[in-house]
């Protein structure tokens, strides 16, 4: 019998990462392609169809060896309907994605939210392959998170469990938010938030390093880590306000859940150490005691690929078996 394999593919409203896994998790092939952001609902499909079957060619591998693909699109998604409800980033709505893949593609499709699929890559293949319990927090231009109970996806009742960017943390005098409420935790601990909170910060203070750099070009969450390494105050004050809210945030998040690990991924990951210390002391602080004791706040380890690697592990999950 030929070998077998499974497709993880992440999309993104600028690209779509794909991966060709073994069952035994062995990643083959990694690639990307841009999304084609006209007329989606139509070219998606077919773009990624076109560009799957040009690399298996390449890697001599014939369609009957694929067991099945996964598919992680940002938004809300009915995963045992293989249905996108709605994702603002694609200008989808209601829309079968796993149907007509599966016709393009040949094989089996299965399809899930993005930040689910990051969390399940983490979960089988990187910081949290030791754990059943788990939350997956991703830190970008938003704040979004996915979350594995007993190794499963936890979904919620109507599909749109782990939100936690629109946890409202100040309920006065908050920052409007895209959601349409005010004081959202994205607000204040995305990338966006923490370089508004740096421009408003610098304009108070125009003897920082933050003022100097946001008079040269627009400000990003990335000067604001680089100044607090480099001993700016001012970007030390921004850093531990956005982190001391993500700490009330997953500490409440985790009192509730109690999971093993937090598990920080997104483009603000990046920031490390520096990131993390600050995130730990306002968790441990606002954390009950056995709840801290068990729950441990780390980074991703897989980065960009989390999200490929996961949709590999739906596909096996729910076509194959795990090795």
């Amino acid at each position: 019998m030929d070998k077998q394999y499974v497709l993880g593919i992440d999309v993104g409203g600028t690209s779509t990462k794909m991966a060709i896994f073994s069952l035994a998790g062995e990643m083959v092939a990694k690639w990307a392609i841009s999304t084609n952001r006209t007329n989606t609902s139509l070219n998606l499909p077919v773009d990624i169809s076109i560009s799957v079957k040009k690399t298996l060619e390449e890697y001599a591998i014939k369609n009957s060896q694929m067991l099945a693909a996964g598919v992680g699109i940002p938004g809300f998604v009915l995963a045992d309907q293989g249905m996108v409800i709605s994702s603002v980033n694609l200008g989808l709505e209601n829309y079968l994605i796993a149907p007509l893949l599966e016709k393009e593609l040949g094989f089996p499709v299965c399809v899930d939210n993005d930040a689910n699929l990051a969390a399940a890559g983490e979960k089988w293949k990187g910081a949290g392959r030791h754990v059943s319990d788990l939350i997956f927090i991703t830190l970008g231009t938003g704040v979004g998170s996915g979350i594995l109970l007993n190794g499963e996806i936890f979904r919620g009742a109507g599909h749109a469990a782990g939100e936690i960017g629109h946890v409202t943390v100040l309920p006065q005098g908050g920052s409007p938010c895209k959601c349409g409420k005010y004081g959202c935790l994205e607000t204040i601990s995305s990338a966006t938030g923490i370089a508004r909170l740096a421009k408003e910060n610098a304009l108070l203070n125009k003897n920082s390093k933050l003022y100097d750099l946001m008079r040269q070009r627009e400000l990003t969450a990335e000067d604001v880590f680089r100044s607090m390494d480099e001993g700016d105050n001012e970007a030390r004050v921004v850093v531990e306000k956005a982190m001391k809210y993500l700490g009330i945030a997953l500490a409440n998040t985790a009192n509730v859940l109690q999971p093993q690990y937090l598990i920080i991924g997104g483009g603000l990951a990046a920031a490390g150490n520096s990131l993390i210390r600050p995130l730990e002391k306002h968790f441990n602080f606002h954390a009950l005691q056995r709840i801290k004791q068990v729950a441990k706040v780390k980074l991703a380890e897989l980065g960009n690929d989390a999200g490929v690697t996961g949709g590999a592990w739906l596909a096996l999950k729910q076509y194959g078996k795990h090795n």
